[in-house]
């Protein structure tokens, strides 16, 4: 009983913890992102989630000054928790007949209390993951048809380091079996890296004008870590201030990801920190658990 406690709530602590460490290392010892100098985006529109503060906030902004159309999904009634909210969202889109050529899945939730979402899933895997999923794929149709060779559409999700710790587990995707938020956080990560890989071979196997990848912004000093033990929540404001990377930095390979011109076609896919490609986890270029989680997800939604 002890051995199976410490494997359910002890471990995933201590895995993420050395992994914020580890990130924390690299980031002070190697230069912040600096975003190019980007093509002007007249004529375009942008979604962004999540886009009133922190990153995406950053990613709005420099969008805008750029001349992009940008929907603002949280002046935009839309909750990620609810899959009700999410359809009713992209109804009101589509009334618009607007094009839609940059989708920027970058709302999400860390370690918060156990619980569920209206629908009844965990809520990491609930926003993170599965309100991400089902928005992404009622924007395909527009997404596609809004990119064109030379200037593919771009679906852009925000994902973390915090992956790398994570699993899937295809019968427990609710964390009905044992609960550990630093648990469900990472897992939610991951498949989001996994639905963003699988979405990107879908698309080029296609031959659609529309790219999909993840991004890791590193370590950032947003709110994103306000459900923490406060005796660590106010030892990572301490530090945050002094180590973390600003929200301006953060939204850098974002920014870099949605718009950059060398990122076209094929080149748009993978998983992308600090400013350029990066290997990741073996899970994460797995094929069959790509299929199994993009089948299970479909099913959960009730979208075959």
């Amino acid at each position: 009983m002890l051995l199976s406690a410490v494997r359910s709530y002890l471990l995933p602590v201590i895995r993420l913890y050395l992994l914020g460490v580890k990130v924390l290392l690299v980031q002070l010892f190697s230069r912040a992102p600096r975003l190019p100098v980007m093509p002007r985006q007249d004529g375009k529109v942008a979604i962004v989630t999540g886009g009133v503060r922190g990153i995406g906030y950053e990613v709005v902004r420099h969008m805008s000054r750029l001349g992009a159309h940008v929907i603002i999904v949280e002046f935009t009634k839309l909750d990620l928790a609810s899959l009700q909210s999410v359809r009713q969202f992209v109804q009101s889109f589509k009334e618009r007949n607007l094009p839609l050529n940059i989708l920027v899945n970058n709302a999400g939730v860390m370690l918060v209390p156990e619980g569920r979402t209206e629908d009844g899933y965990e809520w990491h895997f609930g926003v993170n993951y599965l309100g991400h999923f089902l928005l992404t794929w009622l924007l395909l149709d527009i997404l596609k048809d809004s990119g064109k060779p030379g200037s593919f559409s771009r679906v852009v999700s925000v994902s973390s380091s915090a992956h790398r710790v994570g699993e899937i587990r295809l019968n427990d995707l609710n964390s009905c079996q044992s609960y550990s938020a630093h648990a469900a956080y990472c897992h939610s990560k991951l498949a989001q890296l996994l639905f963003s890989s699988h979405l990107h071979q879908e698309l080029q196997h296609g031959g659609f004008p529309l790219s999909s990848c993840a991004v890791d912004p590193g370590m950032v000093d947003t709110g994103l870590y306000r459900h923490m033990w406060m005796p660590l929540y106010l030892a990572q404001r301490a530090i945050a201030r002094l180590l973390f990377r600003t929200p301006a930095e953060g939204a850098a390979t974002v920014l870099y990801a949605a718009l950059s011109l060398d990122l076209e076609g094929e080149c748009g896919g993978g998983y992308w920190a600090n400013g350029h490609r990066e290997m990741t986890t073996p899970p994460t270029f797995d094929p069959q658990l790509q299929l199994n989680l993009w089948e299970t997800s479909l099913w959960l939604l009730d979208l075959h």
